[in-house]
């Protein structure tokens, strides 16, 4: 090894103790342990698929997972293929019927999402649901489906150890306020804008 290299590499260890150390630092300091409400937003594409890949991992730990689709029903998908093999552990509900520009009225899309709320609702006052799936309730909540202070409240008296995952695009920021991780997803690419039509195992 030549001496640049060398010093290159006594560089990059120093910096990497220092970066260890200030990470250590926060893991110490992070003593909290309660469930959390986890928001996915944004115009970008995975906010669907980030929060199913935490169902997967919720049921990695044994967990029991409520699954509630609000927007997606009128077309079926892989996660839901697959989330169906574990009936004991993920109880799953697609209670949407299709995108709001497809269903084209507005009262049915109310009683849709009324529906899957009164579900969602009793997995979130549920003990023994481990982490609740919300999937695309934002969309509800952006067109007025469903009042967002009910949805607030409702994971304000929710068991302290539940985990709660919400996604869809255009969050409220009522529901922001109140989340403890909120991510939101722009596009950069996306394969439509190409022309390229939504595949099996990428989008469904």
């Amino acid at each position: 090894m030549s001496n640049d290299d060398a010093a290159q590499a006594q560089r990059h260890r120093e910096r990497m103790q220092r970066k260890k150390a200030l990470v250590d630092a926060g893991i110490a300091r992070a003593t909290i342990e309660r469930g959390v409400v986890v928001v996915t937003t944004g115009n970008g594409k995975g906010k669907s698929s980030s929060g199913f890949g935490m169902v997967a991992r919720a049921l990695g730990h044994g967990f029991n997972v409520g699954v509630v689709q609000f927007i997606k029903g009128s077309f079926a998908t892989g996660e839901e293929a697959f989330f169906r093999r574990f009936p004991d552990e993920v109880s799953y509900h697609v209670m949407g019927e299709g995108f709001t520009w497809e269903t084209q009225d507005r009262e049915r899309d109310i009683r849709a999402a009324s529906a899957a709320w009164d579900i969602a609702a009793g997995m979130l006052a549920d003990a023994d649901v481990d982490l609740v799936l919300l999937d695309e309730l934002n969309i509800a909540l952006k067109y007025q489906y469903i009042g967002v202070d009910a949805v607030v409240a409702a994971l304000a008296a929710r068991p302290p150890q539940q985990h709660v995952v919400i996604t869809g695009r255009a969050a409220p920021q009522a529901l922001i306020d109140v989340a403890d991780t909120v991510t939101e997803m722009n596009v950069v690419k996306h394969a439509y804008q190409a022309g390229i039509k939504a595949q099996k195992g990428i989008e469904l």
